[in-house]
């Protein structure tokens, strides 16, 4: 059985609230000063969780995703009421992932155990740098040794833990980002995301940028950083499995290949998305961005979808390629042409593979390599055409 053939199904859930909005980051996550009130926020949770089961009976749930946001701003009963909805609604899978992204400040990590006993089996936890000054500069609320403290903590509580960093940031030389790197690696045990910093519109970094007040490593050190993630990580048995994702083979987040394989999954929460097959016809599902709002329009209607759209045999192919060529494993041309009616064109693979950018397995699988991944949207781009 190919790895994209077995079925799988995510859910994932959206708690939008923070406790300071990040200079970088353009997620739907929201700053309240006011006391949020987390018994009516879970009703609506569980509401939204049993509207969308009744779309999609019979699934049996292999991975849950609790983001943000800050979910380690809840308490555990809130965490423990939202798991129980969806084991309520729908089967769980023995052997179910259920991921929890946390700040790693000490507060938050005091509520791990409570976590796990509400059901959560892996935290992801957000450190971004393990330098102090970076971490200042990146707007985040922890240091260095505070998120080295909270690491330690869910080593204790979880068997699966992960965390991220953002590398490309201001001054940051190849060699800094080798050294934190090996540090990363020794306290990560089985997993990484590592992302490289982006300059999104409408954050404070924007303006910055485009003031000349924040200056981001150039194209050519951008490149440098990006082949020391890959090589360090390799090295020390966590490769990439997918663009920014590294894990010791059997550590990946089964959950995000649920994304990446274009599998079906329910979004829950505000600003959710999801992908769900109804009735044969694979639906994108958004919910309502604002908390407040999704809160309302959950209470008067049973969810907070404000848009539901039904995607041809094209657009789910697309999908297919824009998400699975992130992947190590690459895509199979079978299925791409069991979706979109039309095979890959030979031509374009053939010249694609001559460049160097991609490989193509005896099987036929068709992956991206090391010098075709910095350039994806590209190859991505040319196997569409």
């Amino acid at each position: 059985m190919s790895a994209d053939a077995k079925e799988a199904f995510g859910v994932y859930v959206h708690w939008p609230f923070c406790l300071s909005k990040c200079p970088y980051c353009d997620f739907n996550s929201h700053v309240r000063h006011a006391p949020i009130d987390e018994f009516r926020f879970a009703r609506a949770f569980e509401r939204e969780i049993e509207t969308t089961a009744a779309r999609t009976p019979g699934r049996e749930v292999t991975s849950i995703f609790l983001g943000g946001g800050t979910p380690s701003l809840m308490q555990p009963q809130t965490v423990g009421a939202i798991l129980n909805a969806i084991a309520r609604h729908w089967r769980l899978a023995g052997d179910v992932e259920v991921t929890l992204e946390a700040n790693p400040t000490s507060v938050e990590a005091t509520r791990f155990r409570g976590y796990r006993d509400a059901g959560v089996n892996r935290v992801s936890l957000g450190v971004q740098a393990l330098e102090d000054a970076s971490l200042k500069a990146l707007g985040r609320l922890h240091t260095a040794r505070e998120a080295l403290d909270a690491v330690a903590i869910a080593r204790s509580v979880f068997d699966r833990y992960s965390f991220d960093l953002i590398y490309a940031r201001p001054d940051q030389t190849p060699q800094m980002w080798e050294d934190e790197l090996k540090l990363a690696v020794a306290e990560a045990a089985e997993h990484l995301s590592l992302y490289q910093l982006t300059i999104e519109p409408e954050t404070p970094f924007f303006g910055l940028h485009a003031a000349g007040k924040l200056k981001i490593p150039d194209e050519a050190v951008a490149r440098a950083l990006y082949d020391v993630t890959q090589d360090v990580c390799a090295k020390l048995g966590l490769p990439s499995y997918e663009i920014s994702n590294h894990a010791r083979p059997g550590a990946e987040c089964k959950h995000n290949l649920v994304y990446w394989r274009g599998q079906e999954y329910a979004g829950i929460g505000p600003g959710a998305h999801g992908r769900l097959d109804i009735d044969g016809i694979r639906h994108a599902i958004a919910t309502e961005k604002r908390p407040e709002t999704w809160l309302m329009r959950v209470e008067a209607q049973g969810h907070g979808v404000t848009s539901d759209e039904l995607l041809n045999s094209e657009e789910r192919a697309d999908e297919y390629l824009l998400m699975g060529l992130r992947l190590a494993e690459g895509i199979d041309p079978v299925r791409y042409r069991a979706l979109s009616g039309r095979a890959l064109d030979p031509r374009r693979i053939e010249i694609l593979r001559d460049e160097g950018a991609i490989t193509v397995d005896p099987d036929g699988r068709v992956r991206v390599t090391m010098q075709g991944f910095p350039v994806l949207d590209a190859v991505v781009a040319d196997l569409a055409a």
